[in-house]
């Protein structure tokens, strides 16, 4: 047993409910190489793709994986069990523009006030 808890058979899932792999990592695998694994794997026919890892959220066992973690340590327990396949759902969050920043500062700053004395 101890040579399934060194591999982890990962697959991730988009969005659209399609999936990505499942393909075996190492434990020692760190969340940032799963994301450039995803990034050079995604299906080139999709609308607003990644462009780096960045734009890339992990999520697994309903936590956001960080970046400097590895895959043993974001292991839930009831991954633990042999042959079986853990999905982690790939969110594509894009930085905001300064287009955006500007408007939703903006929008902040238009808010009125009432003051009933």
């Amino acid at each position: 047993m101890a040579g399934n808890q060194d591999q982890f058979e990962i697959k991730f899932r988009l969005t659209d409910g399609s999936d990505i792999g499942p393909k075996s990592f190492p434990a020692a695998t760190s969340i940032a190489t799963l994301k450039e694994s995803v990034l050079a794997q995604w299906p080139k026919d999709k609308e607003n793709g990644p462009k780096t890892i960045k734009d890339l959220k992990l999520i697994n066992a309903g936590k956001i994986l960080e970046n400097n973690r590895t895959v043993g340590e974001c292991q839930s327990p009831l991954c633990d069990t042999p042959d079986t396949v853990t999905t982690m759902h790939v969110v594509v969050q894009h930085p905001a523009t300064e287009k955006e920043k500007k408007a939703a500062n903006k929008a902040t700053q238009n808010k009125c006030m009432c003051v009933i004395l």
